[in-house]
Parts: structure tokens; sequence; C-alpha cells
């Protein structure tokens, strides 16, 4: 082969190798630039969803079952982190143990008739028994007095205390005061054996003015009459007005069970000291939970009714809460359209010798106001006697009939 064709040949090899590597080079840009593009990618990816997750965990978007990184939890106080491991049991033994011989059960006998409409066709009269509870507050040489409520001595013909040991003796009413519903009973020294006076205490008297609203307190009383027994709650309010037979006062609410019998029985604090009376509960008959009512007792407190307290031991009438001396019912006003007659308090009876009795009123006459403010419910009545006591003054507004239109006039009565 000629020199000059060996050279064409081998230069179109060269030109061949050289086409052939640019080829190479130019696939290895491709691949790489095909590389950093799904880097790029990749990296754009990572990066949006870690701004979505981010998103969904502080809650500003929600993608259904998305997994968050916060978790739930609840949410414990520093009250719980202070609690101690055991079983935690209220026991009030060494207070009650230290109170109990000064509280006592009260059996009073009424008379009552009964005739046409009672157990009987025959009038004759009978006893009716009720059960309530008392406090020893006091001992002076002669006797030993009892705190109670009114009720529960209220028209007693006979009345009988028993003792922490059981035994019995006959008491005596010393005062009452109805409006307060409280009452002072007293036994003779010379009624009580050894045993008994050895047995008995009289009790601390608390303030009543420092309780506050969750404080632990003792009630004890001669429930449903089975004898002394012992509950446990906390106060729920203070300074409730409660009203009872159109007598409104401020007590002390409570959970703890006060039932037919614990009437009178003390109210204690953590310290065993009587800081009120258990006087009245609220209650139903209804059978459906939207009518039952449970844990609303209500007390006496003792502070309110200190100086009353003191007043009656010693044998000085209450003179406070004066009545009008009248019965009767209120006239609404939707009843007084009905009707055509004034609102106010229709006066069905005046009770012999009373000042409305002395003031000249009359059955049938309406009382439209009372002191200047006119009557729409009891309590607008009550209201103002409540401050009032007996001897004092109150002015009434009365309409009355004459020649078949009412007339008003004002009539001053004293209270009695």
């Amino acid at each position: 082969m000629k020199k000059e064709e060996k050279k064409e040949i081998n230069s179109e090899i060269k030109e061949e190798v050289k086409i052939e590597e640019k080829s190479k080079n130019s696939i290895n840009k491709k691949q790489k630039n095909v590389g950093i593009y799904i880097v790029i990618v990749v990296f754009i990816i990572a990066i949006f969803a870690a701004f979505i997750i981010a998103l969904n965990n502080i809650g500003l978007i929600n993608f259904g079952n998305l997994p968050t990184g916060k978790k739930a939890e609840l949410n414990y106080t520093t009250t719980n982190t202070k609690q101690k491991e055991g079983v935690y049991i209220t026991d009030v033994s060494e207070v009650v143990e230290e109170v109990m011989p000064s509280i006592v059960s009260i059996t009073s006998k009424t008379l009552v008739s009964t005739g046409r409409y009672g157990p009987s066709f025959f009038n004759q009269e009978q006893y009716s028994e009720g059960a309530g509870s008392g406090i020893i507050i006091s001992k002076t040489d002669t006797e030993l007095l009892i705190l109670t409520n009114n009720h529960v001595v209220e028209g007693a013909e006979e009345l009988s205390v028993q003792f922490v040991n059981e035994k019995s003796v006959d008491a005596s009413i010393k005062g009452t005061s109805e409006r307060k519903d409280v009452a002072v009973i007293s036994v003779k020294l010379s009624s009580l054996d050894n045993d008994t006076l050895s047995k008995i205490k009289i009790a601390t008297i608390g303030d009543s003015s420092k309780l506050k609203v969750g404080n632990g307190i003792i009630a004890i009383g001669n429930a449903l009459g089975y004898g002394q027994s012992v509950t446990t709650g906390v106060v729920s309010a203070l300074d409730r007005e409660v009203t009872v037979d159109n007598t409104k006062n401020k007590m002390i609410q409570i959970d703890a069970a006060i039932n037919g019998g614990n009437s009178g029985g003390a109210l204690l604090n953590s310290a065993g000291e009587v800081i009120g009376i258990n006087s009245v509960k609220y209650s139903s008959s209804g059978s459906t939970s939207s009518a039952s009512i449970e844990g609303m007792g209500f007390a006496i407190p003792i502070s309110d009714v200190k100086k009353l307290i003191e007043k009656l031991m010693n044998g000085s009438n209450d003179e406070s809460g004066g009545t009008i001396g009248i019965e009767g019912y209120i006239i609404t006003k939707s009843q007084s359209k009905y009707n055509n007659s004034p609102q106010g308090f229709y006066i069905s009876k005046v009770n012999e010798n009373s000042g409305a009795d002395k003031a000249g009123l009359e059955m049938g006459n309406i009382i439209t106001k009372i002191e200047g403010k006119e009557i729409s419910s009891m309590s607008d009545i009550t209201d103002i006697l409540y401050e009032k006591n007996k001897g004092d003054k109150v002015k009434l507004t009365i309409s009355y009939i004459e020649k078949n239109k009412y007339k008003e006039k004002d009539v001053e009565v004293t209270l009695s």
C-alpha cells in the first residue's frame, strides 16, 4: 500500500476517534445535567414537604389523618402534683367524741284535737309526738340550759330530754323567738343523777362570721328520732335568704345530710365549736331526677343570734319581729283584674287584742301598701316587719268597701 493511502486511512481513523470522544463527552455532560436537575427537584420537594408538615403541626392547615408532631396530652394542675399516694378518709371521730356529750335528743308532745275529719269520729283529744335535737349551752346553780329551734318545742304540752347516757328527764321552755326560730329550754339539776352529771358537757360556742365557703363542717342530731347520728360536709354558701312560714332569715347552706329530728342540733367546725343550729332543709316529693333535691340543708349562724340566746337564757322575751296580728293571703295583679279588686294582702282574720284589732282593721280589708311600699308579695310585708320590734308602729294603706266601691285610708298599727 502506498504511503499516501496509509496516511489517509490513519487520518480517517483519528477523525472517527475524535467524533466518538466528542459524542461520549456530550452524553456525559447531559447525564451530569440530568443528575443535577434530579437533585434540585428532590431538594425542592423535601423543602416543600417540610413546610407543609410544619403548617400542619401548628394547626394552620390540616390534611385529614396526617400525623402532627405535637401529641394530645392531659393538663395536670399543680394541685395534682402535690397529691401523695394512699387513701384519704375524713375522720372526725375525735371531734365527735368530744362534742357528743353536749348534744341531746328532744321529744315533744303536743295536744291535738281529733274529730269528724281526724283519726276518730268521737271528738277525742290525743298527743302528737315530735322529735328534735338540742345543744347544752350553759349551767346555773339550779338548771341546765339547752339551745334548740323554736319549731321543735312550739305548742308542746310536754317536753323530755335524753342525754348521751340515754337517760331522759322532763324539760320546760325558758324562752323562744318565733321570728329567729330559736328557743332555750331548761332542765332542773335536781332531776339529774350523778351518772348523767358526770357524762354531759357544755358545748363551746364558735364564731360563724369567720366561716368561708368550702370549710368542712359536722352535723350532729337526732335524725328521724332514731338517736344521735353524725353527718359531714362543707359550707356550700353563706347568707342564704331562706323563708319559712313567711319569715325570712339569712342562713348557712350546707351539703351535710339533714333530716327530720336534726332540727335544733349542732353544726360544728373542725375544732368542735358550735357555729350553727341545724334548722331546715329543701326537699321534694317528686320521683323524677328533675324533681330531686339533694344536699341543701340550712343552719342558723350562731353569731347572728348569740345576743338573743343570752336574753332567752336569762328569761327575757324576744322583743324583735313584731306582728300585725292578721291572717290572709296575697291578691296578685292578675287576680285583682279578674276580681275587680285592689292588689295587696287580703285580711281573712283579725286576731283579738292584736295591733290590727286595736287599729280597727276588719276582715275583708286589703292592705295595699306598707310604709308607702306597694304590696305584690308576702315578702313585701315580712321584709319590713323583719326590721321592726314589738311596740314599733307601722303605717298601712287599707282599701275597704263603702257603698260597693273600694276606698283607701291610712292606718297606723302598733306591732305586738
